[in-house]
């Protein structure tokens, strides 16, 4: 599916998974926020939420990266980034729309520390990034409880899954399932929010507050 097809199947799916939504907005328990942060919410919308503020993350640094290509970038490279940063800003455009007005607001980027001139930045960068989201997807899963939602997750997850192994493999041929990404029982890797909030943390100046997202 070629990048404009692929924005506009999923714009029309977002719009159906807004329509779908039946639950309220959550009566959030705030209490031990810190100031000026902003809370994911509870729930099914905190954990979509939770994936939102990811995927936002992703769009902004690839964006960045297509922008100010790195130096010795080859055409083939540069073209697959570019349908990387369209998933994803496709995936940021979805729970934008099934979050509705339950959305949190866009997050501001720390991207100081990233130099975007160089390919091994970069792509140390990207294969973080996309390993954090593969197992920030599998480790929410269990906490979804709208089916619909799971499925989409599900869906959204491979699509992520194909893009650390790319970026893997660009940096080491055939490193794309080795065992820092795959368990011994062939098995992608799953943590829990509170790990990989820690770790986005640094590239966001927006703080994040995850203290309603649902835990079993």
């Amino acid at each position: 599916m070629d990048r404009r097809r692929f924005l506009q199947f999923t714009g029309m799916v977002g719009a159906s998974a807004l329509a779908l939504t039946a639950c309220d907005k959550d009566n959030d328990n705030t209490g031990g926020m810190p100031a000026g942060s902003i809370d994911l919410g509870s729930g099914d919308t905190g954990i979509l939420n939770y994936a939102y503020a990811l995927e936002q993350l992703e769009a902004a640094f690839y964006t960045q990266v297509v922008v100010t290509p790195y130096s010795g970038i080859t055409a083939t490279e540069q073209s697959l980034l570019a349908d990387i940063r369209d998933h994803e800003m496709a995936h940021k455009m979805f729970f934008g729309k099934a979050l509705g007005t339950m959305a949190i607001p866009a997050l501001t980027v720390n991207f100081a520390n990233i130099n975007f001139s160089s390919r091994d930045a970069v792509l140390a960068t990207a294969k973080a990034f996309e390993d954090l989201g593969v197992s920030a997807y599998n480790g929410a899963g269990k906490l979804i409880k709208d089916a619909n939602y799971l499925l989409l997750a599900g869906k959204i997850v491979s699509v992520e899954a194909r893009h650390a192994a790319w970026i893997r493999d660009l940096i080491s041929n055939g490193s794309f399932a080795d065992t820092t990404a795959v368990d011994a029982n062939g098995l992608d890797m799953a943590a829990e929010p509170a790990s990989v909030l820690a770790a986005a943390a640094p590239f966001l100046t927006s703080k994040l507050w995850a203290g309603n997202l649902p835990t079993d």
